[in-house]
């Protein structure tokens, strides 16, 4: 791989991990917030797929991993996490006892 390709993957695994991880927070704080189980799914969705380029990353960088087999794994989190996420939001879910998503009025 070239000096300019090591960098360029470098440089988005490193966007990936910053903006992933405040998204996959934001839906773990709704989760607490609301209780709704599908925000739960939601978050940790996200989260394989944020630990995904995490966890590539460091393999490939500093246990010398081929960038193929780092790809490859890279893909199998994006996957599972796309998959998690599907069910999130397909799933039937029931929200919890007294849980009204804060519409609720005072």
């Amino acid at each position: 791989m070239t000096p300019l390709l090591e960098t360029f993957v470098v440089a988005t695994n490193s966007i990936t991990l910053i903006c992933g991880g405040l998204v996959t927070l934001l839906a773990g704080r709704a989760y607490r917030r609301t209780g709704a189980t599908a925000l739960g799914a939601l978050a940790a969705g996200l989260g394989f797929i944020t630990v995904g380029a995490l966890v590539a990353g460091v393999l490939h960088q500093l246990f010398g991993v081929g960038f193929a087999a780092g790809v490859s794994i890279q893909s199998l989190f994006t996957a599972a996490g796309f998959a998690i996420m599907a069910y999130s939001l397909y799933a039937n879910w029931q929200p919890p006892t007294g849980a009204h998503g804060g519409t609720e009025l005072q």
